[in-house]
């Protein structure tokens, strides 16, 4: 539920020539991603700011080509064309640039952009998330800090620095914590007027194509209402895409729904389905895959001083929040990964000491106290280049190291945080097909789903389109260009650019 407690029913256009009601666009995942997408194809229209001056000498000269052009009637190839930065997408680095000019050489150059509401450019839409807008952030640890810095938090139009300063609160070492980001979200929702498009606390479970006409008698059920719509009704698709699943009621009662979509758009994230190992023992009851276990067994005081040590798998920032979780609650902890602790594709490797102390101090425990050589820090054995062979039932755990060596150790419980990979069962073959690589699973940094980078809709079926992680976009500064991709791409189909 939103914050206010209210779900607005949503207008959809009428019943087409072969009596189906369908709604124009149907975002799955309420996250970032979609919150944005939702703001653009809500009539907020992004425009050049005039009189404003961009540091890059070449795109201002395009944007003053026409700045009584919205950016998203612009050739967004064209304006993007040889912007360089940390995304390999052109529309993402676009869209960031006019948002936030200099932010990469510590720059506070105000956004060149300027926006308007125009509600008559709006497109019908329905955003479908499991919470309350924000997505996984709301699953996260909120005492957690993130890893961007704050400012690159925000979204289009409601800068997270200024929403911070109303709440008399500010950042640490630039960064915000999980809970502030989780409320800004709703907040945006809820400022921008947004809400009548969200329906939380709604599962999907089948997104599939079909024939409009073998269908052309059914109904929707309950997540919309009929009113009049002005979604163009040129170039109609014969086939439109069927969205099932269900919604949980505040009795927690499942209601079944199915709707009917011109155009889906996958703004799912990766948090949903965590990496398993694969070894023996793995689906035991003390073996978990989400920080959240080791939080809930502290409350329970399950774990504690006294009791056998955590085991923590994994070497990356999730790893680390667990084990700086368990330090401050001074929970012995025996940490296993796979890596050397030199190496340089080690995400601590790659941080700036300054700006992330935590992490700095987690790497320092990683190389000083190994099992073989005691340091500095108590109840903490690092165990570098090691893998788990097995988890017995008597909670002991087999380790193998690089030299084939097997030690055993028996702890309390095991989280093993080694990543996660998105949840698209709802999906024929788990969207399998419109990955890059067809034949491997899809995975936001080695096999992303394959989409045109200027409008974000899939390579291999059209009407659908990626955003965020799913398109192998990770941060939220930079998933924003994918929703400005397909905002431009939906407003086209929809005929509401202006000529």
């Amino acid at each position: 539920m939103l914050p206010d407690g209210k779900m607005c029913p949503l207008v959809t256009r009428p019943s087409n020539r072969s009596g189906l009601k369908t709604i124009p666009v149907v975002i799955i995942g309420n996250g970032p991603s979609g919150i944005c997408l939702s703001y653009l194809l809500s009539g907020y229209t992004p425009y050049f700011k005039r009189h404003s001056v961009h540091p890059h000498p070449i795109l201002q000269r395009k944007l003053e080509e026409a700045p009584e052009v919205s950016v998203l009637d612009q050739d967004l190839e064209y304006l993007s064309e040889g912007l360089e930065g940390r995304s390999h997408s052109p529309v993402a680095l676009l869209f960031d640039t006019l948002q936030r000019p200099d932010t990469d050489f510590d720059g506070t150059a105000e956004s060149v952009l300027s926006w308007w509401h125009e509600p008559d450019r709006a497109i019908p839409h329905l955003v479908l998330g499991r919470n309350a807008p924000g997505g996984a952030w709301h699953s996260i640890e909120g005492s957690m800090f993130t890893l961007s810095k704050g400012e690159w938090m925000g979204l289009p139009d409601l800068p997270f620095k200024e929403w911070l300063k109303q709440k008399k609160r500010g950042l640490k070492n630039n960064r915000a914590t999980a809970e502030d980001i989780a409320q800004y979200y709703q907040h945006y929702v809820v400022k921008k007027g947004l809400q009548k498009n969200f329906r939380c606390g709604t599962v999907v479970t089948s997104v599939r194509k079909v024939s409009a006409e073998s269908i052309s008698n059914h109904t929707q059920k309950d997540l919309q209402e009929d009113s009049d719509s002005i979604w163009s009704s040129n170039e109609k698709s014969a086939e439109v895409f069927q969205v099932d699943g269900f919604f949980k009621t505040m009795e927690g009662v499942k209601e079944p729904f199915s709707i009917y979509a011109e155009n889906v758009v996958l703004a799912t994230g990766t948090y949903d389905n965590p990496t398993w190992l694969g070894v023996k023992g793995e689906n035991l009851s003390y073996v978990h895959h989400q920080l959240s276990a080791l939080e809930e067994a502290v409350k329970n005081n399950s774990v504690g001083i006294m009791t056998d040590p955590v085991l923590i798998v994994g070497a990356g920032l999730t790893a680390a929040d667990a084990i700086l979780f368990a330090h401050q609650c001074n929970i012995p902890v025996i940490h296993v990964f796979r890596r050397r602790v030199t190496d340089p594709g080690l995400i601590f490797n790659q941080l700036p000491k300054t700006m992330y102390p935590e992490y700095h101090k987690v790497h320092q425990m990683m190389k000083e106290q190994t099992a073989a050589c005691a340091g500095p820090y108590e109840h903490y054995i690092s165990l570098p280049e090691h893998h788990v062979l097995s988890f017995g039932k008597d909670k002991k755990c087999i380790f193998q190291d690089k030299n084939g060596c097997q030690k055993a150790y028996k702890i309390s419980m095991a989280l093993v945080l080694t990543g996660s990979n998105p949840n698209l069962s709802f999906l024929p073959n788990n969207g399998t097909d419109l990955a890059l690589d067809s034949e491997q699973p899809v995975n936001p940094k080695r096999n992303p789903i394959d989409v045109d980078p200027f409008t974000y809709e899939s390579t291999q079926e059209k009407g659908l389109y990626a955003l965020g992680p799913l398109a192998g976009d990770n941060f939220v500064r930079f998933v924003q260009g994918g929703a400005l991709a397909a905002a431009s791409s939906l407003l086209k189909k929809a005929n509401k650019n202006p000529p």
